[in-house]
């Protein structure tokens, strides 16, 4: 069997250790080759591609934050667009199965290949941990813990300051990166995109615990976080060529809005791309190699049109329409628990 693989999307830590573990699995259980195609869809529509071998330098990369593929975005029209050439270009390099690598969108291209008759296996891949009928993505436990060790070193410069500290995380439609790490990071206040915040309360909260003698608060916020209607004007920003919402700093925007009412001194600290970077954590290596292994068995199997996923501690197979039917958002229980620890 002959199998490529590509990655799209955002890079993130562990997809190589993905491709490692399609590599190894295809070449030593089943004596098959594997391709990657450069840079995502556009290396997939521009037949660009270079062998796999399960060699000392595949070991090496599970090591390794990013991609040795190269990664990227390409519009869902030029997609389309392209299917006749798609399909020409697996047929001339002998590919039997497809394994793309990636989050929602590319879970969806993924599952707009499967429809059009192209045998294809998902991986699930998004810091965000927002792709639905998996309970964890890899890179977002890395994504977390760079998170949460900046929060922690925020704790003693805040307090040493009696300032606020904002604390903003990545998280487009989602809040799993900054409930976790604000979890984790004893934040004093969680904001996620799933619950519009009451810029009142957050004062409210603040203000107390100065008032009750603490010296500073960490507040870790989602850069997709929307006030609720009516409680401050904020511009949400426009859509890119992709349609991802651009974000106009809503961390600054709450800090702004604390040191107007409280007067107190407030630092904002946007994460960014940071998060996305870096050796993966140890468990991100093995769930995205158990992810490469299951993924590569599948296509050996004719287990088509499905994505890997983790359901409790076993590695299964969900139909790609289950997870690209919707995006998996921070529950209310969830949220609630957090709760219970503000202020």
């Amino acid at each position: 069997m002959r199998i490529a693989t590509l990655t799209s999307g955002g890079d993130c830590p562990g997809l190589n250790a993905v491709i490692r573990g399609i590599v190894r699995t295809a070449t030593a259980e089943y004596g098959s080759t594997v391709v990657g195609y450069q840079d995502g869809w556009v290396g997939l529509l521009e037949d660009r591609r270079t062998q796999l071998y399960d060699d000392e330098s595949i070991d090496r990369i599970l090591l390794r934050g990013g991609t040795i593929l190269g990664t990227g975005r390409l519009h869902p029209n030029q997609f389309r667009e392209g299917i006749d050439q798609v399909k020409a270009n697996l047929e001339d390099a002998g590919i039997d199965a497809l394994i793309p690598i990636g989050g929602e969108g590319t879970l969806k291209g993924a599952k707009w290949l499967s429809d059009n008759g192209i045998p294809v296996v998902g991986v699930p891949k998004t810091i965000d941990n927002d792709v639905n009928g998996t309970d964890y993505t890899f890179c977002f436990d890395t994504a977390v813990s760079v998170a949460t060790d900046a929060i922690d070193r925020l704790h003693t410069t805040a307090e040493s300051h009696n300032r606020v500290m904002i604390v903003e995380v990545m998280g487009r439609h989602v809040g799993w990166i900054a409930l976790h790490a604000g979890m984790a990071g004893g934040a004093h206040y969680i904001v996620v995109p799933e619950h519009p915040f009451d810029i009142n309360d957050i004062c409210k909260r603040m203000e107390r615990r100065f008032q009750m003698g603490e010296k500073y608060g960490i507040i870790v916020v989602a850069e997709g976080a929307l006030p609720k209607e009516g409680t401050m004007d904020f511009d949400e920003g426009e859509e890119d060529q992709f349609g991802h919402k651009t974000f106009n700093g809503i961390g600054q925007v709450i800090g702004e809005e604390i040191k107007k009412r409280l007067g107190q001194d407030v630092r904002t600290t946007v994460l960014g791309h940071i998060q996305r970077g870096g050796t993966p954590t140890a468990f991100d290596r093995v769930l995205a190699t158990r992810y490469g292994v299951h993924a590569a068995r599948a296509c050996h199997n004719g287990d088509f049109g499905k994505s890997v996923a983790l359901r409790g501690e076993h590695i299964e197979l969900v139909d790609l329409d289950v997870a690209v039917g919707k995006l998996k958002s921070v529950p209310e229980g969830r949220y609630r628990t957090a709760q219970a620890l503000f202020g």
